[in-house]
């Protein structure tokens, strides 16, 4: 019963994750400190784990990866209109190459679900430990970015969508460990890694600036 309630709740705040931050990107038309390969990313693994849902029939992950990757694009749409450098061929070659690898896999897993020796659960198996393994890169692009360059603009994110991601990632580790879903787990520990070093980001720069403001005034 606990474990389906971490579901519930890893499902309802992983559908409410990325609404700050499509309300600073496509309502305000901020986006800077946006990643855009983790953005390409944030469209492309929802997709995966929709997949994945399908193949074991969890309703959960289909519901709430929908949900994700519709915002998800939403917020990338944003980020390409607001700055048009990143619409150059060269620049989409580097930012969507992980992602197209992603919808790659999902591509391959559907075909091989197809396929009438092999089970669903066995093809979901394999794209879950696929999705599990990219989750590591798909973490990376965006606390990245942040740590390489202290000093950039940072307007465009929103610090409550990855406070949210921390909280859904917690629970859908605790999910996974309780319905025996190595993939699922394993994909929600590196992203409550990723969240909250973006998160600690955030509040360090937050801290910092306060600390400014006597001195400047």
């Amino acid at each position: 019963m606990l474990t389906h309630l971490f579901g519930f709740l890893g499902a309802a705040l992983s559908m409410s994750i990325a609404w700050p931050q499509v309300y600073r990107s496509c309502v305000r038309r901020r986006t800077g400190g946006l990643s855009a390969t983790a953005c390409m990313l944030s469209v492309a693994m929802p997709v995966g784990w929709v997949t994945y849902g399908l193949l074991i029939g969890d309703a959960l992950q289909v519901v709430t990866n929908t949900v994700s990757s519709l915002t998800g694009l939403a917020i990338l749409a944003a980020l390409l209109i607001t700055q048009p450098r990143l619409r150059s061929g060269r620049s989409l070659l580097v930012s969507a190459g992980a992602a197209g690898g992603v919808l790659l896999a999902v591509a391959g897993s559907a075909a091989l679900a197809a396929l009438p020796q092999v089970t669903g659960g066995r093809a979901a198996a394999l794209l879950g430990t696929i999705l599990a393994a990219v989750s590591l890169v798909s973490a990376v692009p965006q606390p990245l970015a942040l740590l390489r360059d202290r000093t950039q603009d940072l307007s465009g994110i929103s610090p409550m969508r990855w406070w949210l991601a921390s909280g859904a990632c917690a629970s859908w580790l605790c999910y996974g460990v309780g319905t025996g879903q190595p993939a699922v787990w394993a994909s929600a520990l590196v992203g409550l890694t990723s969240a909250s070093i973006v998160c600690g980001v955030l509040v360090s720069r937050q801290l910092a600036t306060r600390a400014l403001v006597p001195a400047n005034a």
